[in-house]
């Protein structure tokens, strides 16, 4: 079972704190890999922390296990916490992430979807990304761009 979904058993709706990553994986052309959830807006690759994991463990087990693909060399843009970072998601259950953004270019593998999770994954330009795109998200790539100073 999910170490959340365990949580939830005893505290219900309740705020939790979510520990979780996301990668940020750049192409040749400097595309970001963006997927489309099955609830319709797009995000990055990532998922929440299991039990004795670290963040670079659930960037990866998250990556491999949504695209099919498998990252190396992962650099921590930064860590994305606090009172901004809270959700009351549809069913009632409240939360606030903590969320290790992580970035890399060192990808491998045949990209395959997880149907369960997502309907589609594309890459993107950086300067054109999808209006739905969880805002979020935008911030996490914002950030990105303006670290890695693209201009």
């Amino acid at each position: 079972m999910e170490y959340y979904k365990y949580l939830r058993q005893y505290v219900g709706h309740k705020p939790i704190i979510l520990p979780g990553s996301v990668v940020i994986m750049t192409n040749e052309q400097n595309e970001v890999l963006l997927q489309k959830r099955r609830e319709g807006h797009w995000g990055l690759p990532g998922g929440l922390m299991d039990l004795a994991e670290s963040f670079e463990e659930v960037a990866k087990r998250e990556v491999y296990e949504e695209t099919g693909l498998i990252v190396e060399n992962l650099k921590l843009l930064n860590v994305f916490s606090g009172a901004g970072y809270y959700v009351k998601v549809p069913n009632g259950d409240e939360l606030y992430s903590a969320t290790a953004v992580y970035y890399t270019n060192d990808v491998h593998g045949d990209l395959v979807i997880d149907y369960n999770e997502s309907e589609k994954m594309q890459y993107f330009s950086l300067n054109h990304l999808p209006n739905e795109l969880s805002d979020e998200h935008r911030g996490f790539i914002e950030q990105y761009i303006d670290f890695k100073d693209f201009s």
